[in-house]
């Protein structure tokens, strides 16, 4: 029985979203006078905000949770409360494996007034689009919607978060304004796939509007993740070409190349279009970066799919690019295909795929050696300062390392969450080397 006023530690896994979601309920703790703290040993609740996507994410998760059951056993927390992704998923097999959880909630904000009850609070709904930021207070995260109306085969989202819900454009710019108002500088928007955003409340797609009427809130930066290629709504692109203010980047994860493999996904596009798409948004949008994320090892793709995939990324050149083995989890459609290429072999083609995208990557950087380009400083550590350009989404991405200044100007002058422009003296494939230049 809990004896004390809660003192509440969040221990956040997984992606941005989750990230937003442990913001929301840190605010709506505090405006109930619950103290929240950033040393676990200081809490009497612990709150575990999880991740069920894939395989080492969900054992990181049960790790978490574990752990946390031992410190309430050991008398070191009072309460432990598990949410997010994994009690969507698994809310009935959690119950039943781990009782000494007190209480488990999905990833939905529906949940809160029930949870800040037990806690005894209650929900202030006064306070929508109110949320305590947990990262560098320079930028923040917009979850623009939940969920996914997609049916790739491989993808458990769906089944953990429901289909895709849009949140009203007047409500996401009263959070923008707010965090505007606290100094945020780059927004980024959020969501399991942006570009179906409007379409349950407008009856269309909208997201070109929204990126409009964002840009004239005032951040200095806004970029986009987690674009779907198929049926991408091209009226975003002269949105993202005219806006001074909306990064030339995007977040699009195309997951293969090959037609064969992307059918047996469920992707909706084949191969050919999906190059003619690429190659499209480069076009429309001059110098825009693109980053996606590529899956190997997937039941359906051979050898000859796999270096097709190659081939691909060689033509397309994507200046970000992340690569993922496989992982088959139950309750998708590519369940049933089973896991035929073994792991070991995932592996090699992940190490191959990456190489390749090393010495992409490296050109794409030595290229800028010599340009003075704006970087918003991140970090400051001994003396040395971590920043990013826009083409670089938060902890993902490159950094431009500073170590020095042009005369006239002193690295003892930079400030976290300030611009500069920074001269680029040296390179390396996913991290560029800079001195200030100035002020932009």
């Amino acid at each position: 029985m809990q004896t004390r006023l809660p003192r509440i530690f969040v221990d956040t896994l997984g992606c941005s979203k989750n990230q937003v979601d442990s913001e929301v309920f840190i605010a709506q703790a505090r405006a109930n006078e619950f103290e929240v703290v950033s040393d676990l040993e200081q809490a009497n609740v612990l709150v575990i905000n999880t991740c069920g996507f894939i395989e080492d994410a969900k054992q990181e998760s049960i790790d978490h949770i574990l752990e946390g059951v031992e410190l309430k056993k050991q008398g070191k927390v009072e309460r432990l409360l598990v949410m997010g992704c994994l009690s969507d998923r698994y809310l009935n097999d959690l119950r039943a494996d781990i009782p000494e959880v007190d209480k488990y909630f999905g990833s939905s904000h529906t949940s809160l007034p029930e949870v800040l009850k037990e806690l005894g609070g209650r929900y202030r709904k006064e306070l929508v689009g109110e949320r305590m930021l947990t990262n560098p207070s320079h930028y923040a995260y917009l979850k623009i919607s939940e969920g996914c109306d997609q049916k790739c085969s491989f993808c458990a989202i769906p089944i953990m978060r429901g289909g895709h819900v849009s949140r009203p454009a007047d409500e996401l710019l009263i959070e923008a304004k707010k965090l505007r108002a606290k100094g945020v500088r780059e927004l980024v928007l959020i969501g399991q796939d942006l570009t179906w955003y409007g379409l349950d409340l407008y009856g269309k797609r909208t997201l070109a509007d929204l990126l409009m009427r964002l840009s004239d809130v005032g951040f200095e930066w806004i970029r986009l993740q987690y674009a779907y290629p198929a049926k991408f709504p091209m009226d975003i692109l002269p949105v993202i070409r005219e806006r001074g203010n909306i990064c030339n980047y995007l977040d699009m994860p195309v997951q293969h190349a090959s037609t064969e493999v992307l059918k047996s996904m469920r992707r909706g596009m084949s191969g050919p279009r999906m190059r003619e798409l690429l190659h499209h948004i480069r076009e429309e949008v001059p110098g825009i970066r693109l980053r996606t994320t590529l899956i190997v090892g997937y039941p359906a793709e051979t050898p000859e799919h796999f270096a097709e995939l190659i081939d691909f990324v060689r033509d397309i050149r994507f200046e970000r690019l992340g690569c993922f083995a496989y992982s088959q989890e139950e309750a998708t459609t590519a369940y049933d295909l089973g896991d035929p290429v073994p792991a070991a072999e995932k592996k090699r083609r992940v190490r191959e795929l990456m190489a390749v995208q090393e010495e992409i990557s490296r050109e794409h950087n030595e290229a800028l050696i010599d340009q003075e380009l704006p970087v918003l400083i991140d970090r400051i550590e001994d003396g040395i300062a971590y920043g990013r350009t826009e083409w670089d989404t938060p902890e993902v991405d490159n950094e431009v390392i500073i170590q020095g200044a042009d005369p006239g100007f002193s690295t003892g002058d930079l400030h976290t969450g300030s611009f500069y422009n920074v001269r680029i003296v040296d390179a390396e494939a996913f991290d560029l080397f800079g001195v200030i230049a100035g002020r932009p």
